[in-house]
């Protein structure tokens, strides 16, 4: 079907190639002196496809690696899935071979062993879009005439049962959506007043409904749907569709009344991969992975086809068009880097990188580069691009110790032993409750005695929130060998009074950690500001964690300086956690804003709605996902 299949560099050297039926030069010709050299856009389909002669040119690019990737097919043919064969092969090839492609040093070029991964890729891809024009094809014969060429009955249950298999795969379910739409429908499941009265028996169709109509008693077929809409009868062997016994609430825990024991045994802990969280040290401490290790598969993935998409202006000014901007030795000014600095500060604008912060890191940049020299070979951009991603470095950076657990250690074997007091502040709706229960799971794996102050008084539920996480939390340290009990004395109390009695409570009875829940408050409030000047001078907190939600976007700015200088003159913000990182892709510029407009450190990252989707902020990740 593809004539012919190459991935060559920005520089025009070939990297690998196969070749099905003979292309004449000048297509690809036209491809890198139309498109990647003369820039001509107005060529280009929406799609990244260009038409020569009786064929069809489709390509991607990788900018960070330097690559192009492309396929020549005969215009007459439509190759469904020719988009995701490009899309498999420039993650296949960039991965394998990485190191020589960062390199890029024209004398060590990687020698690409390359065929087998394309072939059994490309002969999956088609055996799906072949099977799919298949099925829909015999179906139509066999509906219309019946004497055209039809499956047997026995090829028929195996297509069926294929099909039913690969409906439950997720990884093939979009790929088998267009087969199952291609069965007719049966319009007597709907109630059969379609054919008038009395024809349901001798209407000759097939009918489930028209077979069972004569037993007494017929049990009525239950029915699914699946995600993508549709409808189907649910086998005996899938079980009942009642899921009332042992329902699960959001964070995984069996939704019991608070009186309830748990009869099944604990279902949270054996949902929880603890591995996948994070290890145990030779000192047998807990601790989280960070980032780059877990959380990349959760955001980065799903987006990686922002970064080198293969479409747009900056996939197309990249490529060949070297020949246009790469510069060698060149003294830079303000000037030349005007029109860098300028697209560099909208693209952190679109990451959620508040105005003033984005201004500010430019200044930075240009400050740094105003009367250097460029390298041999390089680019403006790419100058004022590796400038820009040393600049968030250095602001993402921690200037304090953020290891939270060596503190609360020194703490526990020091000669008076007391609680370590952390304290969970925020705007409402952030997650602090969740976060709050999240940190304690953590501390449980390192055999903390855990206390809950519910100095939420206000919000209605809040106590109870924290009571169920409590149980649940409880269920854990069976297993865990920690422990952990609730403070509570209900609403409309001082919080800041509740917060003292808790930590008295927990001194004289030899807890580690008092972990402290707040109310919810609009930052811009001065009255319900004011009172956590109040809170600090009677709880005195050892770190003051404000939870930031990373869809709060510009806002965030004001919200960490408003929160930080909340607690009075002598104390301030320790820490944040931004929640909600699953949720935004690589929009992530809250937590660049809060720490540039403090310089308060993030130390934990929320990734989800368990209890193990918790992570240390790795700044690598970040800066890399701001820049894509």
């Amino acid at each position: 079907m593809i004539d012919y299949f190459s991935v060559f560099t920005t520089g025009g050297i070939v990297l690998w190639q196969k070749c099905y039926q003979p292309v004449s030069a000048s297509i690809l010709d036209s491809l890198v002196a139309d498109i990647f050299i003369e820039d001509r856009r107005g060529k280009v389909g929406s799609d990244n496809s260009l038409v020569r002669d009786r064929y069809t040119v489709k390509w991607t690019t990788s900018n960070d690696f330097g690559i192009i990737i492309v396929a020549v097919y005969q215009s007459l043919l439509q190759i469904t899935f020719i988009d995701e064969l490009l899309s498999s092969v420039k993650k296949l090839f960039t991965t394998l071979y990485a190191e020589e492609l960062k390199a890029k040093d024209s004398d060590h070029l990687p020698v690409c062993h390359f065929g087998n991964y394309f072939d059994v890729r490309y002969a999956e891809l088609e055996k799906t879009s072949t099977g799919r024009k298949i099925t829909a094809a015999s179906t139509m014969v066999e509906a219309e005439d019946g004497s055209a060429e039809e499956l047997d009955s026995n090829d028929s249950e195996e297509a069926k049962q294929d099909i039913d298999e690969k409906v439950d795969s997720d990884a093939t379910a979009g790929a088998i959506k267009g087969s199952k739409s291609t069965k007719l429908p049966n319009f007597a499941k709907r109630g059969g007043r379609r054919g008038g009265r009395g024809q349901a028996k001798n209407s000759g169709r097939d009918s489930p409904l028209t077979e069972d109509a004569g037993k007494k008693g017929s049990k009525k077929k239950l029915r699914k749907w699946d995600v993508d809409g549709t409808a189907r009868d649910v086998s005996d062997e899938e079980g009942p569709l009642d899921f009332s016994s042992g329902k699960k609430s959001a964070n995984g825990a069996s939704a019991k009344s608070d009186g309830e024991d748990d009869v099944g045994g604990n279902q949270l802990l054996e949902d929880a991969d603890v591995s996948k969280w994070g290890s145990k040290t030779k000192s047998g401490d807990f601790v989280l992975k960070d980032l780059s290790s877990e959380i990349n598969s959760i955001l980065a993935a799903p987006e990686s086809g922002k970064t080198d998409t293969g479409s747009g202006g900056s996939a197309l000014a990249s490529g060949f068009g070297y020949f246009r901007n790469f510069i060698g030795s060149k003294v830079l000014s303000e000037a030349d880097m005007d029109n860098a600095l300028a697209g560099m500060k909208d693209h952190l604008m679109k990451k959620n990188v508040a105005p003033e912060v984005a201004q500010h890191l430019c200044d930075v940049v240009s400050k740094s580069l105003v009367g250097t020299k460029t390298g041999s070979w390089t680019s403006i951009e790419k100058t004022v691009r590796a400038a820009m991603e040393d600049a968030l470095r250095k602001i993402l950076t921690p200037s304090t110790s953020v290891d939270l657990l060596h503190e609360i250690q020194r703490v526990k074997s020091s000669s008076t032993p007391r609680p370590y007091v952390i304290s969970v502040v925020g705007v409402n709706g952030v997650g602090k409750s969740t976060n709050l229960s999240k940190i304690a799971y953590w501390l449980l794996q390192n055999d903390m005695k855990l206390l809950i102050a519910a100095c939420d008084t206000f919000r209605s539920g809040a106590v109870e929130q924290l009571r169920v996480h409590a149980r649940n939390l409880t269920k854990l340290t069976e297993r865990e060998g920690g422990k952990i009990e609730l403070f509570e004395k209900g609403y409309g109390k001082d919080a800041a009074v509740i917060a003292r009695d808790a930590i008295s409570y927990g001194r004289d009875r030899g807890f580690d950690v008092v972990l402290i829940d707040t109310a919810g408050r609009r930052h811009n409030d001065t009255r319900l500001m004011s009172s956590l000047e109040k809170f600090a001078k009677y709880a005195n907190p050892d770190k003051i964690i404000m939870v930031g939600e990373a869809l709060v976007g510009t806002d965030s700015v004001q919200q960490a300086r408003n929160f930080n200088a909340a607690f009075g003159v002598n104390r301030n913000l320790d820490f944040f956690l931004i929640s909600k990182c699953d949720t935004v892709g690589d929009m992530i510029g809250s937590m660049v804003n809060m720490t540039y407009s403090t310089g308060i450190p993030v130390l934990f990252v929320g990734t989800g709605q368990m209890y193990t989707d918790l992570r240390t902020l790795s700044v690598p990740w970040a800066v890399n996902m701001l820049m894509s």
